[in-house]
C-alpha cells in the first residue's frame, strides 16, 4: 500500500529536505530540523499525493486513515498524553505546506482537540486557566472560519471570523482592555461560550465537541484550501502548477501564551531588506503565532538594544535560537525564514524555510555568502533572477531636488524602491482600477490572504499596523513591491473612506507617494527618477561577475545618446539596433521627408534627401561618439513612407501651405501611399529598392559621421543593417549602393541583414555567402509566422491564455516550436556557408529569460534588448554559460 503518512520525533524522521515534492516544503523542513536534532515539536505529514488523490476522487486515498492513526498511536506514546483525552489532552495543530512558498495563502487550525471538558483537563494539566481558556477561543474562531466556513461550499460570504471579532471586541471595550491577553478566565469563558452560540445560529450547525472530527475536518479543509480563491490568485501570480497539490502538517502543540515565560515569534538569518548579515526578527511574549504576522499587536525586535530585545529579556533563550539560525543557514547555504514559540522557557522551531527578501537583499546575501565561501559562482548566479535586478533598478524620490518634502507619517521600510498612486481602500477596487490602467496605493490596517488580488494589483502598499515580518511586508519583499507597514500615524476609516494623520486627513483618490526605502508617506505625486546605477556597488559588483562569466555579449536597443549612455551604465557592449526611422519625425526633418514624397521628379527628390543628410551625419556622430569603441548596428529607413504624411484636414491643410504644395496632390500621394496592410507592404529594403535615394543619403551620412569622428580621435564601429530582406536580390540590390560608396571613400562597414521573415530563415544560407552578420528581428518574426499583429492581438490574448490555447503571449516569451524553429534552420543553414558569421538577435526577447535560454542553446554570437534588461541578460547569460 501507499505511503502517505511520515513521522518526524524522538530526533528521527522518516523524511528529509530532499522530498520537497512529495512533503512540501515545510514537511520536508520539518523532518531535516528532526534529523539535525533540532527542537520541533512532533508531528507527521500527510502528502501532497493524498491532497492530488482527495481533489480527483473527493475521498481520502486508501489507507490515509490507517497510517494516520498509526502516527497519531506513536506520538501519543512518546508524549505520554492522548488525543482526545479529557484529563492529559494531546493537542495538534493543523497546517497546510505546498511544494513552493505561499504564505498565508492556506489555512491553519490550532489548538484541535479541546472541547468543553479537555479543556478543564488543560487547565488543571498546566495550573493556567487564562491559557486554556484563551487557546479554546482561538480554536473555535479558527475552526468556524477555516473549517465550517470556508470548508464548506454551500456557505457563501458569512464572514463568521468578523462576527466572531465583533464579540471579541465588544467584550475588551467593556473592559476597558487594549489586549487580547488581558482578558481573564470569566471573560475568555464568556467569549467560547458566546462564540459557540454564534456558530451555531449562523451556520445552522454547533461547534463539533469530537476532537477526532476536528482533527479529519481539519485536514480536510486544508487540502480544500489548495483550490481556494486566494491560494488559485497566487498561484497565478507566481506561475505555481495548480496540479501540485499541498501536503498538511500535523505537529503537537507547543504554546507561546503560557505567560511571561512564553513567546512566540519570526526570524530571519539576515536582513530580509537590506540584505545585511545581522540576525534580524520579531517576536510577542505570552502570545500565538498568528498574532506576530496578522498584525494583532505590534512585536518587538529579536535585538535593537531596547528593554523590550529578546535578548535582553531571555537571554539563554536567544542564545539557543541565535545557534539554531547559524546551523540553519549553514546547513541550507541559504538565508532562512524561522517560526518559532517559547513555551514555559524551552524553544521550539516550528518552521525553517528560505526567506523572502527584498532584490538588493538578494544580490547582496548572494555575494556576500560567495565571499564566505558558503556558495560557489554558480550557486550565487543561481540565488538571483531577473526580478531581483528589476528592483534595484526601481525608481526613487529624488531628495536634491525635494529638500523641503516632509513626510505625513512614517512607518517600517518593508518593500524596495518608491511608488505613487491614488489611495485605495478596498482590494477588490484596487484590482477595478489596476485593470482600468491606473496607478493606486492600497491602505489597510493589515493585510491578510483575502487582499492577495489586490495587493498585486497595487503599485505600493501601506499598513497602519504590523511589523517587518507581518503578511503585508513578507508578500511584498517576495513581489518586489513598495510597501510601508506599521505606520502608527495612520488612522483609517474604512466606512468614510479616508486615513487621517495628526494634521491631515487623505481620502480616496487622493494621490501619495511611499518611498519603501526609509517608510516615509507624502500626500503628494511626487515625480521619480531611477537610480545612479554607476554608485550602486552591489550592482556592479554583480554585472562584473557576469560579464566575465557570459559566452555572450549583451548589446542594447537604442536610437539616441542619452539611451545609449545609460545602456553603457548597464552594462551594454554595444548597440544591436540603433532605429533611423525616430531621427525623421523630429519639425525640422519630416518637413523634408515630406518634400522628399511629394517631389514631382527624381531631382527635386535628391535635393529634400541631400537636405537630411546634415541632420543624420550629426545623429549618427553624437551616437558612435558615446559607443566609441563598441559596435553600432544601424538599422536603415523601415517604416512606411505613409507614417510620415498626416490624415487630419487640417494638418494637410496646413502642409499645403507650409510646402506650397496643392491640397489635392497631397490627397492624392496619401490615397496612393495608403496600403490594406502596411506591415507586409511597401517598407523596409522595399523602400530603399524604390527610393536608392534614400539608402545612399544614409550611407554617405554613416560615411562622413565616421570620418569626422576619426579625425576628432575617436574609433567608430558601425554595421549597416539592411531590414525586412526577403530574396537574396534585395540584399544585393542595397548591399550594392553601400558599398560602392565605402569602396569610393575606402572605409571598411560591415553589412548585414535583419531577419524578419520565415522565407529568409529557409534561405540563410543564399544570404550568409554575402552578408557580414545576421540580427534576427524577433518582434516582426513572430508576427510574420504566426499572422498575429502585434497591435491587435490584445483583443483575443487574455482569452487564449485562460483557456491554455497557447502558454505564453509569443511576443513577451519567444515561441521556440515555430518562430524558434526557423532560428534554428537560420543559424544552422548560414553556419554551414560561414562557420563564422556573426549572429544576434534585437528583438525584445533578447532580455526575456526564458528566450534568452533558448537563443543561447540555438548559438546566437550577441543579444540586444533595451537598456534596462542589459543586466538581466547578462545575467541569465552567465548562469547558461557557468
Amino acid at each position: 500500500m501507499k505511503k502517505y503518512v511520515y513521522t518526524f520525533f524522538n530526533n528521527a524522521a522518516e523524511g528529509s529536505s530532499e522530498m520537497n515534492n512529495l512533503l512540501g516544503g515545510k514537511g520536508a523542513n520539518l523532518a531535516e530540523m528532526t534529523n539535525l536534532k533540532i527542537p520541533v515539536p512532533p508531528g507527521f505529514t500527510i502528502t501532497t499525493e493524498a491532497c492530488v488523490y482527495f481533489m480527483k476522487h473527493g475521498k481520502y486515498p486508501p489507507g490515509l486513515i490507517k497510517q494516520t492513526n498509526k502516527a497519531i498511536h506513536e506520538i501519543e506514546l512518546f508524549m505520554k498524553q492522548k488525543f482526545g483525552d479529557n484529563h492529559n489532552p494531546l493537542l495538534f495543530s493543523i497546517r497546510s505546506g505546498a511544494r513552493q512558498s505561499m504564505p498565508g495563502m492556506m489555512e491553519t487550525v490550532l489548538n484541535v482537540g479541546l472541547n468543553s471538558e479537555s479543556v478543564i483537563g488543560l487547565q488543571k494539566q498546566t495550573k493556567n486557566s487564562n491559557f486554556a481558556y484563551d487557546s479554546y477561543r482561538r480554536l473555535i474562531m479558527m475552526y468556524a472560519d477555516v473549517v465550517m466556513e470556508k470548508g464548506d461550499s454551500t456557505i457563501k460570504n458569512l464572514n463568521i471570523r468578523v462576527q466572531l471579532e465583533k464579540i471579541l471586541e465588544k467584550i475588551k471595550q467593556k473592559n476597558k482592555y487594549l489586549l487580547d491577553n488581558e482578558l481573564n478566565q470569566s471573560n475568555l469563558i464568556e467569549i467560547c461560550n458566546l462564540f459557540k452560540k454564534k456558530i451555531e445560529q449562523k451556520l445552522s450547525k454547533p461547534f463539533p465537541e469530537q476532537p477526532k472530527k476536528q482533527l479529519w475536518n481539519s485536514i480536510e479543509a486544508v487540502f480544500k484550501s489548495w483550490n481556494g480563491k486566494r491560494a488559485i490568485n497566487y498561484r497565478k501570480i507566481e506561475n505555481i502548477p495548480n496540479n501540485w497539490g499541498t501536503a498538511v502538517n500535523v505537529q503537537c502543540m507547543v504554546f507561546g501564551n503560557k505567560g511571561n515565560h512564553s513567546a512566540t515569534g519570526v526570524v530571519f538569518t539576515r536582513n530580509p531588506s537590506t540584505g545585511e548579515n545581522v540576525f534580524f526578527g520579531e517576536w510577542l511574549m505570552n502570545a500565538q503565532g498568528e498574532d506576530v504576522v496578522a498584525g494583532i499587536r505590534t512585536p518587538f525586535p529579536i535585538y535593537a538594544n531596547t528593554q523590550n530585545d529578546l535578548k535582553i529579556k531571555l537571554p539563554k533563550i536567544y542564545k539557543e535560537l541565535n545557534g539554531v539560525q547559524k546551523r540553519l543557514e549553514k546547513h541550507y547555504k541559504e538565508m532562512q525564514d524561522i517560526e518559532f514559540t517559547i513555551e514555559e522557557d524551552k524553544l521550539w522551531i516550528l518552521q525553517t524555510r528560505a526567506g523572502k527578501r527584498s532584490g538588493t537583499a538578494t544580490i547582496k546575501i548572494a555575494l556576500d555568502m560567495l565571499k564566505e565561501k558558503i556558495l560557489s559562482k554558480k550557486n550565487m548566479l543561481n540565488k538571483i533572477n531577473s526580478h531581483h535586478i528589476n528592483e534595484v533598478l526601481l525608481p526613487t524620490i529624488d531628495y536634491s531636488l525635494h529638500k523641503k518634502l516632509q513626510p505625513i507619517a512614517v512607518g517600517l521600510a518593508a518593500g524596495p524602491g518608491a511608488a505613487t498612486g491614488r489611495v485605495v481602500f478596498c482590494p477588490d477596487e484596487a484590482e477595478q482600477q489596476y485593470k482600468k490602467g491606473h496607478n493606486v496605493i492600497l491602505v489597510r490596517e493589515e493585510t491578510s490572504p483575502e487582499d492577495i488580488h489586490g495587493m498585486f494589483a497595487a503599485r505600493a502598499i501601506l499598513t497602519s499596523r504590523g511589523g517587518i515580518t507581518s503578511h503585508a511586508a513578507l508578500v511584498a519583499r517576495g513581489w518586489g513591491k513598495c510597501c510601508v507597514v506599521g505606520c502608527k500615524e495612520v488612522e483609517i476609516n474604512y466606512q468614510k473612506e479616508y486615513f487621517k494623520t495628526k494634521k491631515l486627513i487623505i481620502r480616496k483618490n487622493d494621490w501619495i507617494t511611499l518611498n519603501g526605502s526609509n517608510g516615509r508617506v507624502y500626500n503628494q505625486k511626487i515625480k521619480l527618477i531611477q537610480p545612479k546605477i554607476k554608485k550602486n556597488k552591489l550592482f556592479n559588483e554583480l554585472l562584473n561577475i557576469s560579464q566575465s562569466i557570459s559566452q555572450l555579449k549583451v548589446r542594447t536597443n537604442a536610437d539616441n545618446p542619452k539611451d545609449a549612455k545609460t545602456a553603457l551604465e548597464l552594462g551594454a557592449t554595444g548597440i544591436g539596433l540603433c532605429r533611423t526611422e525616430h531621427m525623421f519625425f523630429k519639425p525640422n526633418r519630416i518637413k523634408e521627408m515630406r518634400k522628399m514624397i511629394l517631389a514631382n521628379n527624381s531631382k527635386e527628390r535628391k535635393q529634400a534627401i541631400a537636405n537630411l543628410l546634415p541632420f543624420q551625419k550629426n545623429d549618427f556622430y553624437q551616437i558612435l561618439k558615446t559607443m566609441n569603441n563598441l559596435p553600432v548596428t544601424i538599422r536603415l529607413l523601415d517604416p512606411p513612407l505613409h507614417e510620415f504624411l498626416p490624415n487630419d484636414p487640417k494638418q494637410i491643410q496646413t502642409i499645403a501651405k507650409e510646402l506650397k504644395v496643392p491640397n489635392k496632390k497631397i490627397i492624392t500621394t496619401i490615397n496612393k501611399l495608403h496600403e490594406t496592410n502596411p506591415m507586409l507592404g511597401h517598407r523596409g529594403c522595399r523602400l530603399g529598392i524604390t527610393y536608392p535615394e534614400i539608402t545612399e543619403m544614409q550611407t554617405n551620412a554613416i560615411i562622413k559621421a565616421v570620418i569626422q569622428l576619426k579625425k576628432d580621435g575617436f574609433n567608430p564601429q558601425p554595421e549597416i543593417m539592411i531590414p525586412l530582406v526577403g530574396s537574396l536580390g534585395e540584399f544585393l540590390h542595397q548591399k550594392n549602393i553601400i558599398s560602392n560608396l565605402t569602396k569610393k571613400y575606402k572605409i571598411k562597414i560591415p553589412i548585414g541583414t535583419m531577419i524578419e521573415l520565415p522565407r529568409t530563415c529557409l534561405i540563410a544560407d543564399q544570404i550568409a555567402k554575402h552578408a557580414d552578420f545576421f540580427s534576427f528581428g524577433t518582434n516582426d518574426l513572430t508576427q510574420t509566422t504566426w499572422g498575429f499583429s502585434r497591435d491587435d492581438i490584445g483583443s483575443f490574448t487574455p482569452k487564449y491564455l485562460n483557456e491554455k490555447i497557447i502558454k505564453n503571449d509569443p511576443f513577451h516569451v519567444l515561441d521556440q516550436d515555430g518562430v524558434g524553429e526557423l532560428i534554428h534552420i537560420a543559424i544552422n543553414k548560414a553556419r554551414k556557408i560561414k562557420p563564422a558569421i556573426k549572429i544576434g538577435i534585437c528583438g525584445e526577447h533578447g532580455g526575456d529569460p526564458e528566450s534568452i535560454e533558448f537563443l543561447f542553446k540555438a548559438g546566437v554570437s550577441y543579444l540586444s534588448c533595451s537598456p534596462f534588461r542589459v543586466p538581466i541578460a547578462y545575467l541569465k547569460s552567465a548562469q547558461l554559460s557557468i
